[in-house]
Parts: C-alpha cells; sequence; structure tokens
C-alpha cells in the first residue's frame, strides 16, 4: 500500500482570539530593533565620557550633530540670530512679562510681527545655558495674564493668556564619573514656549 505525501496539506497554526490580537504587535517587537539599526545608535546607549582637552567647552562631538535634529530648522533656535542682531528696542522691553499688557491700536500694529498683533500678545528672549546644546534659544513670554479686547483694545480677563510649547530635542552636558573633569551629551525631549494664545479660564475649584 502506497503513501501519497505530495498533496498533503502543510499544518495550520491555529490561534486563538486572543493570540490573533497580539500578533500584530508581536512582529512590531520583531522588526524595531532591525529599524532602529538602520537609524543610527538609540537615544539610551550609554554616553561616551571626553575630557576637557578632547573636546574643548562649547563643541559638541561632530557624530552627535549628524544623527541629532536639524535644530537650525527649529523656531526657538532660527530666531536667536535676528533677536540678538534687533537688541532691544523699547525701555520696558525687559521688564517683567504679565506687567508689560500693551493697548492694541489696529493702526500702530498693522505691519508688526504676530506676536505684536495677537490678542495675546508675547516677546521673545534668549535664554542661554552652557550645558546644554543648542545653548541659545528663544523663549516667548505672555505680556498679559488675560487677553486683549478687539473692540477696546484692553486687556480682559473673559480669557487668559497661555503659552504655547513645541517638544525640542537637545544634547545636555553633564559630568562623567568617576573621571574626575570628564563628561558626556545625554539626549533629551524639552518643553520649549513659542507664542501664546488666549483660553477659556479654568473653572474655580
Amino acid at each position: 500500500m502506497w503513501m501519497h505525501f505530495c498533496c498533503a496539506k502543510p499544518p495550520v497554526l491555529m490561534l486563538s482570539s486572543p493570540s490573533r490580537e497580539l500578533l500584530p504587535g508581536i512582529l512590531l517587537l520583531a522588526w524595531l530593533p532591525e529599524s532602529l539599526a538602520h537609524q543610527g545608535a538609540p537615544l539610551w546607549v550609554t554616553p561616551r565620557c571626553y575630557s576637557a582637552e578632547e573636546l574643548p567647552h562649547g563643541q559638541v562631538p561632530p557624530h552627535l550633530l549628524a544623527r541629532s535634529a536639524r535644530w537650525e530648522q527649529a523656531l526657538p533656535v532660527a530666531l536667536v540670530p535676528s533677536l540678538e542682531a534687533a537688541g532691544p528696542r523699547r525701555p520696558h522691553k525687559w521688564a517683567p512679562a504679565r506687567e508689560q499688557c500693551p493697548t492694541l491700536r489696529p493702526e500702530q500694529v498693522l505691519q508688526a510681527d504676530t506676536h505684536e498683533r495677537s490678542i495675546s500678545p508675547w516677546r521673545y528672549r534668549v535664554d542661554v545655558d552652557e550645558d546644554r546644546y543648542p545653548q541659545k534659544l528663544a523663549i516667548a513670554e505672555c505680556l498679559c495674564r488675560g487677553c486683549i479686547n478687539t473692540r477696546t483694545g484692553q486687556e480682559t480677563t473673559a480669557l487668559n493668556s497661555v503659552p504655547l510649547h513645541q517638544s525640542l530635542l537637545v544634547l545636555r552636558r553633564r559630568p562623567c564619573s568617576p573621571m574626575p573633569g570628564a563628561f558626556a551629551f545625554h539626549a533629551e525631549f524639552i518643553r520649549v514656549p513659542v507664542g501664546c494664545t488666549c483660553v477659556l479660564p479654568r473653572s474655580a475649584p
């Protein structure tokens, strides 16, 4: 008696309903390490320690710059040169924010920038951190606690001014132990205020 196996069907793996739901996640986990390998070293790899002679203060390893985001395209970085070139333009430029809510006069701000024409106006200041790269970032500060009424041009508390944030990848310079005087760069995301907008006040608790 001859037995023919040429046409036998391969065994079919029967998955229960919960297993079928988990299958896409399992496939993703299998694919993820290979995908990350094409993107360069992940952010959680142990940073390398540098000596002051090897990398002078203010400089960043070229390979970290090549793998990081293009900072020059980010608004907080792109605005710094123009802000430094303009300098303080008004006597109250560096007065505390929230205390300099302007009176909005349309005839005076028609040609102004967005942050001056907004009913939730803001200003920029340059924040400097020598242990961060980029070291200089443009930070937005709201000028009003409320918002400006478009009819009167005066501040109203019917609305609140709140900052808008952008997530930005930066490199943080930190001491590297146990080597004295050595340091390493750690990648982290920070929230940078880039503008202000009007929102309804939160109800009192």
